[in-house]
């Protein structure tokens, strides 16, 4: 107590006398690294007296050398105030608060703290300094400080120079709750690109600014990695293509696997694939799978096959009303890209190209078929076309079939056609009296049925039938209508019935009559004239109706020259057939003349080329009027037998001349025909009766 007390009065006294002690500098807070010298100034003036240093309050002493801290001392011009204090080298110990003193003047410095700083050793990463790892494989790569670093280091992370993120730090504490070493944690997914990279762990603090580092080489196990291509890449269809599968893998490759479009492909077991390529190649890739111990990975590629257009894609048939749009479709495949045209059925003009065919506003013109058409492709081959209908939907189309003639009272038909879509509900026949849409009504009946075929476009064809039993003369001046009617409206036409001619009809069926009387009639001279033939005498020369004065014998004729004529039937009343069968005739004078008449017999004869021919009788003149025949035609014929004869003074034949004796002719033009009427290969004329003989014999 007595130093201090001295103290305090020495420096009254001083204070009295002159300037007191003062500090000159005082130490401030030091950062000294481990190992190395520490310095902490302290400088005092106008002070004399004893100097000397404190740690965490402890004196170190008054002397300079320090006795007992073999690592500290005091240094410095004391008669100038000096007094510093130097450790060396610097321990962890040494870390503490230093203060300097002037104890004969009660002086005291600010503290000065004293930090040791420790710097961190190379870290230590876990697994190295060859870590292996699975390629695609997550991973954690942890780096583990070493030693009782001050302050706590900081660990990173590195490739090729290049800081890596993604770490996670780390530092479990020790049993007694003071921490220990620290870690840092890199977590990654390693690829097969990353074997043998080489990754740093670097541990840095403010005691080592570069840090240390460690550095480790990544060994990876990989699945193959793939690389497949084609030659050549472009190929027409039909050509050969060669695929090659390459592969590096971390263990090597077990094996080969091939697949076309997924479905494998069987035989294929080797890096390389022949084979021949098509259409399908281009949407069905081929892929290649290589496997080792580790996983296996596939890669796929696709041909450019060029090949010719292939339909996908029908056009669907439409049916639209009309107004209406309408639109056509389809689809065709090609590589390259075919050019698809359409045009209408049986024409050439393009009416758009593309897959899609638009016509807006369609009318009854636009019904038809609808051609969708492909060019070939460069090969030459595919194309082709397909087709598909428009329907349009409008009010029926009647339209009047041909009908034919009938006759008076017979029956008759009369038939339209009728185009309709949607289909009619409907075809009614109408007249003046009535209508009828089916079955019967009194003298008429109606038939509708499907049409063979209908028009391109213009719906289903039905052909409706109106019969007509006993036609009236009604029938033929009035007009039948046939219409029909869906829901879009009605169409309707109207049909006539022609009338026919009954005399054609009846000539026709006079003549096959008159032909078959004329065959019968033929037959049965034949069979007379052959019979007769036997017995006949020879021919004598007659005069017919006498001779003149003279002797002449001009009206006389030689039956066996007589021309040959075909079968004659006269209608004379004065004409009788005896029992024996010979030609009886009256006198026609009834006595007044002693003349013996003309007998005419029925004679037969053959036409030209032989064959029997009889004229067949006129339909125009009125029953019983004898028929009219020219026999010019016959008259050098000779008769195969002899049927010509005389008979009791008579002349047996029936040649027209031998009547122009005593016929008076008259005056009988050619007959008033209708002008429809159609002509005849003869002409047929009323004969007058047969008058009195005027010629004496």
């Amino acid at each position: 107590m007595l130093v201090p007390a001295l103290l305090v009065l020495l420096f009254c006294l001083r204070g009295h006398a002159g300037l007191s002690p003062h500090f000159l500098q005082q130490p401030d807070d030091l950062v000294a690294l481990l190992g190395d010298e520490a310095r902490l100034p302290c400088a005092l003036g106008e002070y004399w007296g004893l100097v000397q240093w404190t740690k965490d309050g402890l004196a170190l002493g008054g002397e300079r050398d320090l006795p007992g801290w073999s690592r500290y001392w005091i240094s410095g011009n004391a008669a100038s105030g000096q007094h510093d204090l130097y450790i060396r080298p610097v321990e962890l110990e040494d870390q503490a608060s230093y203060e300097c003193q002037a104890t004969q003047a009660g002086l005291r410095s600010r503290p000065a703290q004293l930090h040791v700083l420790v710097p961190p050793e190379a870290p230590q990463v876990l697994g190295g300094p060859f870590v292996s790892l699975v390629a695609g494989v997550p991973a954690n790569l942890t780096c583990r400080s070493r030693g009782d670093a001050r302050p706590t280091p900081e660990l990173l992370w590195f490739r090729d120079g290049i800081r890596l993120d993604g770490t996670t730090f780390h530092q479990p504490l020790l049993k007694e709750g003071t921490t220990g070493s620290v870690e840092s944690i890199l977590s990654l997914t390693p690829s097969s690109h990353d074997d043998g990279a080489t990754l740093v762990c670097r541990a840095r603090s403010q005691a080592l600014p570069s840090g240390k580092d460690t550095a480790i080489t990544l060994s990876l196990q990989y699945p193959p990695v793939v690389t497949l291509s084609a030659e050549p890449q472009t190929v027409l269809e039909g050509e050969k293509v060669t695929f090659l599968c390459q592969a590096t893998a971390q263990p090597p490759v077990t094996g080969y696997r091939w697949a076309k479009g997924g479905s494998p492909v069987l035989g294929a077991r080797g890096p390389m694939l022949e084979v021949v390529a098509d259409a399908s190649f281009l949407t069905e890739p081929v892929s290649c799978e290589v496997s080792n111990a580790v996983g296996s990975a596939n890669r796929s590629t696709a041909l450019d096959v060029q090949f010719g257009p292939v339909l996908q894609a029908r056009p669907e048939p439409m049916s639209v009303d009309i107004g209406e749009d309408a639109s056509f479709s389809c689809a065709w495949r090609g590589n390259p890209l075919p050019r698809v045209t359409w045009t209408r059925s049986g024409d050439a003009q393009v009416l758009g190209s593309g897959p899609t065919l638009r016509l807006p506003s369609v009318g009854p013109e636009d019904a038809g078929d609808y051609v969708c058409r492909a060019e070939p492709g460069l090969s030459g081959l595919g194309g082709g076309a397909a087709e598909a209908r428009l329907t349009v939907n409008a009010p029926p189309i009647v339209t009047a079939l041909h009908s034919a003639p009938a006759f008076l009272r017979g029956p008759a038909r009369l038939q339209c056609l009728v185009f309709a879509s949607p289909a009619p509900d409907a075809v009614v026949w109408s007249w003046d009296e009535g209508f009828l849409a089916a079955g019967s009504q009194g003298r008429f009946l109606v038939e509708t049925f499907p049409a063979p075929e209908g028009r391109g476009g213009q719906g289903p064809a039905l052909i409706s039938v109106l019969h007509i039993s006993g036609t009236q003369e009604s029938d033929f001046s009035r007009g039948f209508n046939c219409s029909a009617r869906n829901r879009l409206g009605e169409g309707g036409t109207q049909v006539s019935l022609g009338r026919r001619d009954l005399l054609p009809t009846v000539r026709v069926v006079a003549g096959v009559a008159a032909a078959a009387m004329t065959l019968l009639m033929l037959i049965i001279g034949v069979t007379l004239c052959c019979w007769r033939h036997g017995k006949v005498p020879p021919a004598e020369e007659l005069s017919v109706f006498g001779t003149g004065p003279t002797g002449s014998s001009e009206h006389s004729l030689l039956l066996n020259t007589l021309p040959q004529g075909p079968i004659v039937h006269t209608d004379h009343s004065d004409l009788v057939l005896d029992e024996e069968g010979a030609l009886e005739t009256k006198d026609p004078t009834n006595g007044y003349y002693k003349v013996r008449g003309v007998s005419v017999s029925l004679s037969l004869g053959e036409g030209p080329g032989g064959g029997l021919f009889l004229p067949p009788p006129s339909p125009l003149g009125p029953p019983g009027t004898p028929t009219f025949y020219d026999f010019n035609a016959h008259l050098g014929m000779v008769p195969p037998c002899r049927l010509y004869r005389a008979r009791a003074g008579y002349l047996t034949t029936p040649h027209p001349r031998a009547f122009t004796s005593y016929i008076k002719p008259t005056s009988i033009g050619p007959p008033d025909l209708d002008p429809r009427t159609l002509p005849f290969p003869y002409a047929a004329f009323p004969t007058p009766s047969h008058p009195r003989l005027q010629t004496h014999v």
